[in-house]
């Protein structure tokens, strides 16, 4: 797959690493110009490619005959693309061919060429730039059997190392933990105090992970306009006491300067409970919810700093996984370039096939009468006739040549008829 006439795998593109935020926000491709990218690209005699467009790259994978010609015209897309001067386009962006570029893309798919080590959403977006490419007739046999290395490459570091377990950001390790106090997320009620970012980022991350039963309530007039269009329930300020016995999650989030719940509502609402574990989420600047609440039987009380020593704990964790992960990409890699070369000698394994069958049928045309023994004495002899004449023919070539290549003939041939183990049958 790496030379003559067959496709040699290779990726152009910009990355978190090679670019600026401010270029990738230039070159990002929606649907649409991903669609005219593969369209340009097939009008260049390039037939297998898929386009990636995250706020981590905007890339592009093919495999192609003429790599430098492939590369050119990518550059060129994705400069125009860009609408930015050629030079500083030029300068951030990478391009890998061959080995290199199959473990680049094997690297992308096992989410260890992000900036968040680990992310699941990763693969999903290969995954989805692959259905895309292919329902537009631009993933070949060759794209595809690169695709599907990087698919298992991507499995074997999910399944066999910790670089997806862990929460690496403060809104996953809020869901973790919820997680680990509530159980199932679909059957928890959440309520929320408060509209500051930080509370919005986890209350997101909440209902990606199931929570359907959310409740927002708050200081702020907004809120109940805010909570309308998230399609939420409202609940009056005044009445948050009262409701906070309702709540297995409570997200604070406002950030006023002063305790929204106290330790004695807490108590109350615990009593109410019968002591069933409620889970306080405080991520309010200053904190929201007094800290001693955290003393009072079955609540569990996380600040924001709480939350970054998990997520710190976790992103060490990724690290040291990744190191595995990359042994994974690599072995991966290595077996892939096995099943290149195992596919390389498939023509000529149909060739030598097709010459045995052609061989068989001529003499049984020529001797239509010959009994098995003198039918198989005459194709032995027939099939050995020519290799036994270039052996011949190189043997007298070697003469007082260093390099002897008889010698290699003969080691290839005992390897393949395993001639060496017959006479060890023998000598037994």
């Amino acid at each position: 797959m790496l030379d003559g006439a067959r496709g040699r795998p290779l990726v152009v593109g910009a990355n978190h690493r090679s670019s600026t935020v401010g270029l990738r926000d230039r070159m990002f491709l929606d649907e649409a110009k991903s669609a005219l990218i593969l369209t340009r690209l097939l009008e260049n005699g390039i037939s297998q490619a898929i386009v990636l467009s995250t706020c981590d790259r905007v890339e592009v994978q093919s495999v192609a005959e003429d790599p430098s010609r492939c590369v050119k015209t990518v550059r060129e897309l994705l400069i125009e693309a860009s609408d930015v001067a050629s030079d500083i386009v030029g300068a951030q962006i990478y391009q890998y061919c061959d080995e290199t570029a199959v473990r680049h893309i094997f690297a992308v798919a096992s989410s260890l060429d992000s900036q968040t080590i680990g992310e699941p959403q990763v693969l999903g977006q290969v995954k989805e730039g692959h259905r895309f490419a292919r329902s537009r007739g631009m993933v070949g046999v060759e794209m595809e059997f690169v695709l599907q290395a990087a698919y298992t490459a991507a499995k074997r570091v999910r399944t066999e190392t910790e670089i997806g377990q862990h929460p690496v950001s403060i809104a996953s390790a809020a869901v973790r933990i919820s997680r680990d106090v509530q159980g199932d997320l679909t059957t928890a009620r959440l309520l929320v105090v408060g509209l500051a970012d930080m509370g919005d980022l986890i209350v997101e991350q909440l209902r990606l992970a199931g929570a359907i039963s959310i409740t927002m309530s708050g200081p702020s007039r907004r809120t109940e306009s805010v909570a309308r269009r998230a399609g939420c329930n409202f609940l009056s300020f005044d009445a948050l006491d009262g409701a906070l016995k309702d709540a297995e999650i409570i997200v604070a989030a406002a950030g006023t300067g002063h305790h929204l719940i106290s330790s004695s509502a807490m108590e109350h609402a615990l009593i109410a409970r019968r002591r069933r574990p409620v889970l306080l989420i405080d991520a309010g600047i200053p904190g929201d919810v007094d800290p001693g609440v955290d003393k009072l039987e079955g609540a569990f009380l996380f600040t924001l700093d709480d939350l970054e020593r998990v997520a710190m704990e976790g992103r060490s964790t990724r690290n040291v996984a990744s190191d595995s992960a990359w042994r994974i990409v690599d072995q991966e890699v290595a077996q892939w370039r096995r099943n290149c070369a195992a596919q390389d000698a498939v023509p000529a394994i149909v060739s030598l096939r097709e010459h045995f069958e052609a061989t068989r049928d001529t003499l049984l045309a020529e001797q239509p009468e010959a009994d098995a023994a003198s039918a198989t004495r005459m194709l032995i002899n027939k099939l050995l006739h020519e290799p036994s004449r270039v052996m011949r023919e190189i043997a007298e070539t070697d003469v007082g040549n260093r390099v002897n290549h008889i010698a290699t003939v003969e080691q290839l041939l005992r390897r393949l008829f395993k001639l060496d183990a017959k006479e060890d049958r023998n000598e037994k």
